[in-house]
């Protein structure tokens, strides 16, 4: 039998196979050439290099470059139509960043290099961190505010916890990033021998002092730091590193939740876990104004992929229904719990 191939096609087909091949070139040679036409905007340029260096509200795209938001919008969509900018939304938000398989067409390198460039000209890609900073902006003011009393739980649930605490097989050291005024701590400081409590507001901290008198939590030190901040890192490192650490509704508060991740799972000993309390992906845009949220929540998979990025491992997410979630602001909210550990050979 002889080989099928093209030395044995009828001369037609043959033919007919030459002119297809011809014609999805032809189709491949325009869309290199509106490819071309799209990007040879200056501002556009601009945008797709500032969309490959971080994930972008339009609003911070038009602060960034001086522009109007309407003006901004206009030039993203034909960037979005041709599929090289990812959009997400949250709320009445709209974020934008780089379609990353795109990154590899020359045209788009090409023109990666030239936005950047005009960017750091300008002085623009200087300040995307001030500009990503400001996320926390309100948080910050919300939470140097000291309202109230601490909120309160039962009186005698020390008492059970500590009836708990041996079944807990490491419980060495303890971190809660993100204190507030200690409502964790009534239910980690019973459990763990030794606990470090930090925030970076002196108004919670202090609200958090009266709850460590009154339950004559002793063995419980308080830090006022950020996550990143150099001594409180060095203060767990000379404890050797956490058994857990604990982000009770903190990371919608963080201006880049992923970062944050890695600066919680650097805390933790080897083997020990991580453990972030945080809301579903929701709709709720008061509480943006409310409790000076950056994030709506977020989806069970943005979770596990942070966490699989800050290096940890075997994570899963436990879903919380909004009826065990209190009677606070957020407690019409479904939350949960991140648990992911720490590799033991990290």
């Amino acid at each position: 039998m002889r080989r099928r191939d093209d030395s044995f096609l009828h001369p037609c087909v043959f033919a007919h196979r030459q002119l297809s091949v011809e014609a999805d070139l032809a189709i491949a040679s325009e869309r290199r050439w509106e490819l071309y036409k799209l990007l040879a905007e200056p501002i556009r340029l601009r945008l797709l290099a500032l969309a490959a260096e971080e994930e972008l509200a339009i609003g911070e795209l038009a602060e960034l470059l001086g522009e109007s938001q309407p003006n901004v919008s206009r030039h993203l969509k034909p960037l979005r139509a041709s599929k090289l900018l990812a959009v997400r939304k949250e709320g009445t938000r709209v974020f934008v960043r780089l379609q990353e398989d795109h990154r590899a067409d020359p045209v788009v390198a090409d023109a990666l290099r030239a936005g950047a460039g005009l960017l750091e000209d300008e002085g623009v890609l200087g300040r995307i961190a001030a500009v990503v900073r400001a996320r926390e902006a309100p948080a910050r003011a919300f939470f140097a505010q000291a309202a109230g009393a601490p909120s309160a739980w039962p009186s005698e649930l020390g008492a059970y916890l500590a009836a708990l605490a041996p079944l807990v097989a490491r419980r060495r050291l303890a971190v809660d990033v993100g204190t507030g005024d200690g409502a964790l701590l009534e239910v980690i400081a019973p459990v763990f021998e030794r606990v470090v409590a930090v925030d970076r507001a002196e108004a919670q901290l202090e609200r958090c002092r009266e709850r460590l008198a009154r339950r004559a939590f002793d063995h419980v030190e308080l830090l006022l730091a950020e996550l990143g901040d150099a001594p409180l890192h060095d203060r767990v490192g000379e404890l050797g590193g956490a058994d857990a650490v604990f982000a009770a509704r903190v990371l919608h508060h963080a201006s880049r939740p992923s970062e944050a991740l890695r600066g919680l799972a650097s805390l933790a000993a080897p083997g020990g876990f991580v453990l972030v309390v945080d809301y579903r992906a929701h709709q709720d845009e008061r509480l943006r104004d409310q409790q000076a949220d950056a994030w709506l929540g977020f989806e069970p998979a943005e979770l596990r992929d942070y966490a699989t990025r800050a290096g940890l491992e075997d994570a899963h997410v436990t879903p919380i229904p909004a009826a065990r979630c209190g009677e606070g602001p957020d407690g019409h909210l479904d939350w949960q719990v991140l648990a992911a550990r720490r590799p033991a050979d990290a």
